[in-house]
């Protein structure tokens, strides 16, 4: 059991001049990172790094796709236009 002190999994990379990293390749498919993917570093009061994959927002495209009824949806705005009018 891990804790939070305790992560999952540990790598270790080595930084270049230019201040560059390698992700490992398990963490990169593990989180869809592909060249060019963003992500966001966040150091912590203990001087710690944190590293968080920014999700591709042209991936979510779709992804509620079928749980709504466009129409209701559509006849619910006019109406709550209808009270700004």
């Amino acid at each position: 059991m891990t804790t939070l002190l305790e992560p999952k999994r540990k790598r270790t990379s080595k930084v270049t001049r230019k201040g560059q990293i390698t992700i490992p390749v398990s963490f990169r498919q593990k989180n869809s990172l592909k060249e060019g993917s963003m992500v966001e570093i966040t150091e912590t009061d203990d001087n710690k790094l944190i590293v968080e994959p920014i999700p591709d927002l042209l991936s979510q495209i779709g992804c509620d796709k079928g749980k709504y009824d466009s129409a209701k949806l559509r006849k619910d705005l006019d109406e709550s236009r209808k009270l700004w009018r």
